[in-house]
């Protein structure tokens, strides 16, 4: 029962902390050409924010698995607070710069997140826990961009301002209403005199199932990022959708994915492998964005990425249950948050290479998306043989 009071808290938690998150992506721009942001200065600002955290992300979960949980995520969010005020009050481009590098150097939420979980879990709750943080997280950023779009009408700064109120709201529910889930490790605390090894990164992509399960992951945040960015043009380019309606698109897309996360309860209770349920949902999202790449007309391009939404929406919480199914306790946190290292890189591989085929054709975008979905997907088959 305390476990489940701590799942929905951590849930409120992800919710706050993703609706900041929300809020701010898509109000940065247009913020930042005040101090001469641009198209290019724009992709390195979102790429120091990625860089940061892949090299911090696996420390703070290192840490965690030494320390407890709950302070690395009260750090972790009193971070993201304080980065937000950085934007907010910022005089210059080299401001914008720090706020977003401190909030990925202290960019630990999700992955502690998820370790809070993995304590708590059991083979049989586990993808269910991990979708329904999933969706959590998923909700604030489908919310967000409504939510900043209303209160930029006050002034440029007050989205800013609201999402450092929100981040405080969860650092504060972090602090006095979760309860610790990795004190009582003996373990893990016979370890404190450990510290990580940034070598962990390449020998945990060595590690059979881990290391794959890893791999995957970074294959299909690729393909999601390299899709969205392909998206911004395609939408306006070829489909003429209005600011509006790719704002509804966007959302839409996003849904679908919450209600499959939502559904994952029934997915493993059909089929209770979770390496074959990857493997299907992976070629099913391989089949729409392929068939997606031939398409010029709007109804059809929408079905083949509802299509992808929904099934995209199972990857998270299959993938994270396979990882923590397969890592000892001590070490939740860390492979965890290396596990969300590769997931930055992922986010910067995607748009960087979506800006370089476009130079082909706007359709190539969703062809080289396919390619990383279908590299997934024949990865997906040692994890189902080790299983």
């Amino acid at each position: 029962m305390k476990a489940d009071k701590n799942l929905w808290i951590l849930v409120l938690v992800c919710i706050i902390n993703s609706l900041g998150l929300g809020i701010i992506i898509p109000v940065m721009y247009s913020y930042g050409k005040t101090f001469g942001l641009n198209g290019t200065t724009l992709g390195f600002l979102m790429a120091s924010f990625s860089v940061a955290q892949f090299f911090a992300t696996p420390v703070l979960g290192s840490l965690s698995d030494k320390w407890g949980r709950k302070p690395l995520l009260v750090v972790s969010l009193a971070g993201t607070c304080l980065s937000f005020l950085m934007f907010a009050e910022a005089q210059s481009l080299l401001m914008l710069f720090a706020a977003r590098i401190l909030d990925g150097l202290t960019g630990g939420n999700v992955s502690v997140a998820q370790a809070m979980v993995a304590d708590t879990a059991t083979p049989k709750n586990r993808a269910r826990r991990f979708g329904i943080l999933g969706s959590s997280l998923a909700f604030g950023i489908v919310l967000g961009p409504f939510v900043g779009g209303v209160f930029t009408k006050i002034s440029p700064q007050a989205p800013f301002f609201f999402a450092a109120g929100l981040s405080l709201l969860g650092t504060l529910c972090a602090l006095f209403l979760l309860q610790e889930t990795n004190g009582a490790n003996k373990a893990t605390h016979q370890k404190k005199g450990q510290k990580f090894r940034f070598a962990e990164l390449i020998t945990t992509l060595k590690r059979r199932t881990i290391g794959t399960a890893v791999f995957i992951g970074l294959l299909l945040t690729t393909a999601q990022l390299c899709m969205v960015t392909g998206f911004q043009t395609f939408s306006v380019d070829i489909l003429k959708l209005s600011p509006t309606q790719i704002g509804l698109f966007l959302a839409g897309f996003g849904l679908a994915g919450i209600i499959m996360q939502l559904c994952v309860p029934l997915c493993t209770k059909w089929i209770s492998s979770k390496a074959l349920i990857l493997m299907l949902s992976t070629l099913l999202c391989f089949a729409a964005m392929f068939i997606s790449g031939f398409i010029s007309v709007f109804l059809p391009y929408a079905i083949c990425m509802c299509i992808y939404g929904l099934f995209n929406g199972l990857r998270n919480p299959m993938l994270n249950a396979i990882i923590s199914e397969h890592v000892d306790s001590t070490e939740q946190g860390k492979i965890l948050g290396i596990n969300q290292s590769y997931a930055s890189i992922g986010q910067t591989l995607g748009p960087l290479t979506a800006g370089l085929v476009t130079v082909i054709s706007i359709h190539s975008v969703f062809f080289l998306s396919s390619f990383y979905i279908l590299l997934a997907f024949v990865l997906s088959f040692r994890l189902k043989k080790k299983e």
